[in-house]
């Protein structure tokens, strides 16, 4: 399978997530995850408002460098993004894996973010 042609299928993939879960609100923002090959990036979004509540990934200054593949890398951001909203007051997102296969890294990384304490 060609690049853009994959590109193209998540791309499809995404539209349709965020049809159905909707727009992040303040009291309910979107919790959204970008996965490259080597790193993984989560930000909660309020979308009416059109900002980033908070930001997490495995390039942040906030972020320690351990032991471990990249699923626990994942998992790693899924817990620091869930104690930064906890700081902030956010107990309840919408998940979005943005057009990604719920497996591997994301899976990971939403399971760290629900056991921190997140609820979605």
């Amino acid at each position: 399978m060609d690049r853009k042609k994959k590109i193209e299928q998540r791309i499809r993939r995404k539209t349709s997530i965020r049809k159905r879960i909707g727009e992040g609100s303040p009291s309910r923002p979107r919790l959204t995850v970008f996965r490259s090959s080597q790193n993984i990036y989560a930000q909660v979004v309020d979308d009416i408002s059109g900002t980033t509540l908070v930001s997490a990934s495995t390039v942040g200054k906030d972020y320690k460098e351990g032991e471990g593949d990249k699923k626990a890398d994942a998992a790693r951001v899924g817990e620091l993004i869930a104690m930064k909203c906890k700081a902030k007051g956010i107990t309840t997102v919408v998940f979005d894996r943005n057009g990604y296969l719920y497996h591997g890294r994301v899976k990971a990384l939403a399971e760290a973010a629900r056991k921190g304490g997140l609820k979605f």
